[in-house]
């Protein structure tokens, strides 16, 4: 028996595309999809009563953590299978997220992938951001990194770990932070770049910025977490660390220019550095799409200030909650 989770919050314009794929799988044996509403405004609740064959679950207000594992604790199969209410799984998702299981006795996780038919530049560089990171894990046997976009774990391993940590309040960076935990238990996981969901990036720059800060913020939150994961993960190409140190040295080293022309050949010296580091993504990305080749500079600039920014923020955070913690001892 699997079971498919899903949770939702105000999810109406996408709920609909993203269960009737699951409605006609390929998958011949028995599971079930459960929907956890969490604590929807709109007609999402309504909408998923409409289908069937969905088992629908409400909660008050919790966060996508607290949905997803009010889900698993009350789903009946014995491998739980994850993916978001904005997206559209293919028809054969179910039975590729099940095939590492079948092959390998010890794996217990599994990760899929995300595609996109989106059209606009911010959102075809998104997705060549994302075949970047599969590229790099396909590196390697095991994975410690496992999106809920498309994600897949045994049951029994989920509940073992408390399942997602709730202090996560919304969805970001929750799921790395159980495929750490996962990872540094020993568990084995795997990445199938067969199982493929469909979804919408964002396809405005500022949306994007905004994304890329929101995960770097609650990122650091998981590294304080599991500090060991600071230097390395399967996930994050260590191209892209080095990346988002540019921004504010770039950006400091203009306003010293402008102050004294002496200091233009540190700025044009660290721009030129800088530039050089985007060479083997831009020369990827220029293969299969001319212009986001032509633009990848530019727009990994402008993600690692906005991931700078991010990651500043969410070690002021962290420090805010200590000194508040002392003050309350």
């Amino acid at each position: 028996m699997v079971s498919v989770i899903i949770p939702a919050y105000n999810a109406e314009k996408t709920i609909r595309k993203c269960l009737e794929p699951l409605m006609s799988q390929d998958y011949a044996e028995e599971y079930e999809v459960i929907v956890v509403d969490d604590g929807s405004t709109d007609s999402t609740p309504h909408m998923v009563s409409e289908f069937n064959k969905v088992r629908l679950i409400k909660q008050e207000n919790a966060g996508p953590a607290a949905a997803r594992n009010k889900g698993a604790a009350e789903a009946e199969g014995e491998i739980l299978l994850f993916t978001d209410a904005d997206c559209v799984p293919e028809h054969n998702w179910i039975s590729e997220m099940l095939k590492p299981f079948n092959e390998n006795k010890e794996v217990i996780g599994v990760k899929g992938r995300y595609k996109t038919n989106q059209k606009e530049i911010v959102a075809r560089f998104v997705q060549l951001e994302y075949e970047d990171k599969y590229n790099y894990m396909l590196k390697n046997k095991y994975i410690d990194f496992i999106d809920t976009y498309s994600a897949g774990f045994k049951k029994e391993s989920f509940l073992e770990m408390g399942g997602y940590d709730t202090e996560f309040p919304v969805a970001c960076a929750e799921d790395v932070e159980l495929s750490y935990r996962l990872s540094n238990r020993g568990y084995k996981m795997v990445f199938n770049p067969d199982a493929i969901v469909y979804h919408t990036h964002p396809n405005r720059l500022l949306d994007y910025l905004k994304k890329k800060y929101k995960f770097a913020f609650w990122r650091m939150l998981t590294l304080k977490k599991n500090p060991n994961k600071v230097t390395k993960d399967s996930h994050t190409p260590q191209i892209m660390k080095i990346q988002v140190l540019f921004p504010p040295v770039i950006f400091g080293s203009l306003v010293l220019a402008a102050i004294h022309r002496s200091f233009l050949f540190f700025f044009l010296l660290l721009l030129t550095l800088f530039v050089f580091t985007t060479l083997p993504f831009a020369f990827k990305a220029y293969k299969s799409d001319l212009t986001i080749g032509l633009l990848s500079p530019i727009l990994l600039f402008f993600r690692g200030s906005a991931q700078f920014f991010g990651i500043l923020g969410g070690i002021v955070c962290i420090i805010r909650k200590k000194l508040r913690d002392k003050k309350k001892c």
